[in-house]
């Protein structure tokens, strides 16, 4: 009798445990993975772990320690004029497009004694192989900005940016007040960028370009 009352308590807490087991058997597996996870992590070399920063970017933090660089990023166009004349130190100086003729008399060395700063507009900006001629009082110059190595008519085109008052009237519809204001535009605003610019003269509108477009050039 006594054996048949024990196996009945071992029966029963067989039946308990197993009961148990399928209660708890999904919290000892996602135990059991986890505490496999962490020993695998804790495993590995350090060399091999990538720390990221969570306050980057996420370009930034795929690719650490490489500076972006802004493609617009802009510089001014160097250039190069002549000075002659009445100044210090004549000679060929670097400039930038935002430079002006009173920039590159100072780095001539500035106006000898004798020099006419009447005939003289400081304010005009430079263009890349211009020539500043300074002339001495009593000395006249009907053109102190000019080139010489490329002039002002290149394949029977006239360059606006560098031709005197007769060289521009000898275009149609240009006259000696029209060729002035061409002139006095250049002086204020610098070179024309592109020939259309011309139309931004008083009085030189679309009809007069047609007549003017194949005759002119910039360069």
């Amino acid at each position: 009798m006594y054996a048949i009352k024990n196996k009945i308590f071992i029966s029963c807490e067989v039946v308990l445990k197993l009961i148990w087991l399928e209660k708890y058997k999904t919290l000892l597996v996602g135990a059991i993975v986890v505490g496999l996870a962490t020993f695998l992590f804790l495993s590995q070399p350090k060399d091999n772990q990538v720390v990221v920063n969570a306050n980057l970017p996420l370009e930034e933090a795929k690719n650490p320690g490489i500076e972006t660089i802004k493609e617009d990023q802009s510089y001014p166009s160097k250039i190069f004029v002549d000075v002659k004349g009445a100044v210090k130190i004549p000679g060929i100086y670097e400039a930038i497009e935002s430079d002006r003729v009173f920039d590159m008399i100072e780095k001539a060395g500035g106006l000898v004694e004798k020099a006419d700063e009447g005939q003289v507009n400081f304010a005009q900006k430079v263009y890349d192989e211009m020539v500043i001629y300074i002339p001495k009082v009593g000395e006249e110059v009907e053109n102190l900005f000019f080139n010489d190595t490329s002039p002002s008519k290149q394949n029977d085109k006239v360059n606006i940016n560098k031709a005197n008052s007769v060289e521009l009237e000898t275009l149609p519809g240009i006259g000696p007040a029209k060729a002035t204001a061409i002139i006095e535009y250049r002086e204020e605003n610098g070179p024309f960028k592109q020939v259309e610019d011309i139309q931004k003269i008083s009085g030189i509108g679309a009809k007069t370009f047609e007549r003017l477009q194949d005759l002119i050039t910039i360069k």
